[in-house]
């Protein structure tokens, strides 16, 4: 009996094991391993572990799944804001011109995959739970030595994996935070593009700008060729010193790429932001811009340098399949139409100077009579400074907190200290579903606005509402 018994136990520990390293049952399954694993989006900043800071522990893994990221033509971006927009507008222009797409960036607003894109389509759940569980048992393989890899390297290196498995063309790596030490930053890339650096992150990537800047710089890699924004002057020192140690070619837009932009408000073409990149020969003249705003021009002009420099490595990327694919590009949250009637806007913006971009980009590009604003964001975040912003255009605020968001602020406190800004009306709802209705409920459907923003958590909770909203229909 006592051997039977030992006989059934260690078939369940085979079983047991078996069960760990095989394939998910199912993609729920696959969803509730990759959520049971250290993920730092849902953790306040200042109580981040150091040890997720570890490129040591992201090569291992990598190594043990063959290194796929090496056969990999890659353009990697980093920056504080407009990476996730410069993403999307460069992987269109890809895409117009006939390349298959691999874009990786964060985070999603409904479904996990949604940071995965193979030609310019979240990967399949099949797709996604296969090489998950390549990553799964990968990072088994190296725990003992390397510590447990985190959500964001799992999904990283089930990026890179399905990259190399589909054959994609060009691969378009958004960052996730900082640059220096974010686990995307084992790779070896053909171009790297910085976006505007802001203060951000301040417990993590430094309390100056320039500190700041030396992350963001540290995925310049030597023989590239580094493409920035306009920046401060301390930015630009911070980024050419970088180039130069490793040995990489920096390019400066408006300094050493000839850039123009501004606003125009066309009969057939309505407002939009127009740009100018490169010279006559081989640049893009009078560009429109194709998301709202004018703190989008420069994202969508560092993509087309950054095309321009893939021309000249060989890309066969001609003016009209760039500019076709640029006119077909997703919002993707920011500043996206999710609803005719009420009209219903998300923007992910979360911090003071998107959130008063957002505004200004709603002012300038739509007509509306009243602007109703649901507002919910992290309690980590320069609250006094987003409500100041919006105090600038919203004629109504009614706060909010997503569910999902373990960092979420209160929204009677968020109301408490948006009182006496400028005489704009508030009130809170415990949900964003019951914010939605209550705007809805005070919105004249055929002339005011509605936007929700704040945070990506809260837009993810109300695109995904309205969404199943309109499927019932």
């Amino acid at each position: 009996m006592h051997g039977a018994t030992e006989s059934n136990n260690n078939s369940t520990r085979k079983r047991t094991k078996s069960r760990s390293t095989g394939p998910f049952v199912n993609h729920d399954a696959a969803i509730e391993f990759l959520n049971s694993t250290i993920n730092i989006e849902r953790v306040r900043p200042d109580k981040v572990s150091s040890d997720v800071w570890k490129l040591d522990r992201m090569r291992a893994l990598m190594s043990v799944l063959g290194d796929p990221q090496d056969v990999l033509e890659i353009v990697h971006i980093a920056g504080s804001k407009g990476k996730g927009s410069t993403c999307n507008m460069l992987e269109g222009m890809l895409q117009g011109c006939g390349y298959t797409t691999g874009v990786f960036t964060s985070p999603h607003l409904v479904d996990v995959r949604e940071r995965i894109r193979v030609a310019g389509f979240p990967i399949t759940e099949q797709a996604f739970d296969e090489a998950l569980a390549e990553c799964r048992n990968a990072a088994h393989k190296i725990e003992k030595e390397h510590g447990k890899a985190t959500y964001f390297e799992l999904l990283t290196a089930l990026a890179l994996l399905v990259f190399a498995q589909q054959a994609v063309d060009v691969v378009v790596l958004e960052t996730g935070l900082g640059g220096r030490l974010d686990c995307t930053n084992i790779v070896k890339p053909r171009v790297v593009g910085l976006t505007k650096i802001q203060l951000e992150h301040t417990q993590i990537l430094g309390d100056t700008i320039e500190q700041i800047a030396a992350e963001k710089a540290g995925i310049i890699k030597p023989g590239c060729v580094a493409i920035t924004v306009p920046q401060e002057e301390e930015v630009i020192g911070v980024f050419r010193s970088k180039a130069e140690e490793v040995g990489a070619n920096l390019n400066v837009l408006a300094s050493d790429i000839i850039y123009t932009q501004r606003f125009q408000s066309g009969i057939q073409t309505g407002p939009s932001g127009l740009v100018c990149v490169g010279d006559e020969e081989s640049g893009f003249e009078h560009v429109a811009v194709p998301l709202m705003g004018m703190h989008q021009a420069g994202n969508c002009a560092l993509a087309l340098a950054i095309v321009i420099h893939l021309r000249e490595s060989g890309h066969i990327l001609p003016e009209r399949g760039v500019i076709a694919g640029l006119t077909q590009i997703d919002p993707r949250g920011r500043l996206e139409c999710v609803m005719e009637r009420p009209r219903i806007y998300i923007d992910g913006a979360h911090t003071p100077d998107s959130v008063r971009s957002a505004i200004q980009a709603v002012a300038a590009h739509l007509d509306y009579d009243s602007l109703i604003v649901v507002f919910g964001c992290s309690n980590d975040k320069d609250i006094p400074g987003m409500i100041e912003a919006l105090s600038t255009g919203a004629d109504k605020v009614i706060f909010t907190r997503a569910t999902s968001n373990p960092r979420a602020m209160d929204p009677e406190e968020l109301r408490s200290a948006c009182l006496g800004n400028n005489g704009v009306m508030s009130e809170s709802a415990p949900t964003v579903k019951e914010a939605i209705n209550a705007a809805a409920h005070v919105c004249d459907h055929g002339q005011d606005l509605i936007l929700v923003t704040g945070s990506f958590y809260v837009v993810g909770e109300a695109k995904h509402l309205i969404e199943s909203k309109l499927a019932r229909r």
